[in-house]
């Protein structure tokens, strides 16, 4: 097992990476935010991040989130939630979430403005056309960006998760991005991950939402092999 000690002085080691690939990329580390994504990871990974100097805890479960929130009570922590917002688990986390980083849909976000103020609130965009893939198709982002606004929501911006691999095809879906929050007058764009991060910050990215670079391979999942 990690002795505390070791998790601390590697997670702050991995921090410096991560902020030299993202002055590499043509981005400033003091503006692009970094958000630690502790899925997986327990609440020591929180305390980690806290300890390097991040305050921007994501989580893509709600139960999670409130678990760790309840293990690591710092007034510090803005935790961002990443995960689907269904709403029969908004009221649980509206007390706690800073950042909502997956509305979808008009009823997403009422439900959070119902529940909370002050938050922020970021539609999620498909960029990908994928199979499976969660998100708004960009030719509707405008439209449910102004019906959220009329409604109270506090739209901030865009996030997208890019296609697999940081190639050409994800370089585009960022660029689309950013071309979408420039039209809508949107100043935050949350893309790029630990692989793909050079490319989200090359395109504008002002949130990048990394696990893996910061703590290493997630441990398996209960009672899968290792």
């Amino acid at each position: 097992m990690t002795e505390p000690a070791d998790l601390f002085a590697a997670v702050a080691a991995r921090l410096t990476v991560v902020r030299d690939r993202i002055e590499a990329a043509g981005g400033d580390p003091g503006r692009v935010r970094v958000v630690a994504v502790t899925k997986g990871f327990g609440p020591e990974h929180v305390e980690a991040a806290l300890a390097a100097g991040v305050d921007d805890i994501g989580e893509n479960y709600a139960a999670e989130l409130l678990a760790k929130r309840a293990a690591v009570p710092d007034a510090r922590v803005r935790w961002h939630f990443l995960g689907a917002i269904q709403r029969n688990k908004v009221a649980r986390l509206a007390p706690v979430v800073s950042w909502w980083h997956g509305v979808t849909r008009l009823e997403e976000g009422t439900a959070v403005a119902r529940r909370q103020s002050g938050a922020s609130a970021l539609v999620e965009v498909d960029v990908t056309g994928l199979a499976g893939r969660r998100g708004c198709p960009p030719g509707e982002v405008g439209d449910l960006v102004a019906a959220l606004v009329d409604h109270g929501v506090p739209v901030v911006g865009l996030m997208t998760v890019g296609a697999p691999g940081a190639d050409e095809r994800t370089r585009r879906g960022f660029a689309e991005l950013r071309r979408l929050a420039d039209r809508l007058a949107l100043p935050e764009r949350s893309m790029g991950m630990s692989d793909d991060l050079e490319l989200a910050v090359a395109e504008g990215a002002t949130i990048i939402r990394v696990g893996r670079a910061l703590f290493g391979d997630r441990p398996p999942l209960p009672g899968l092999a290792q």
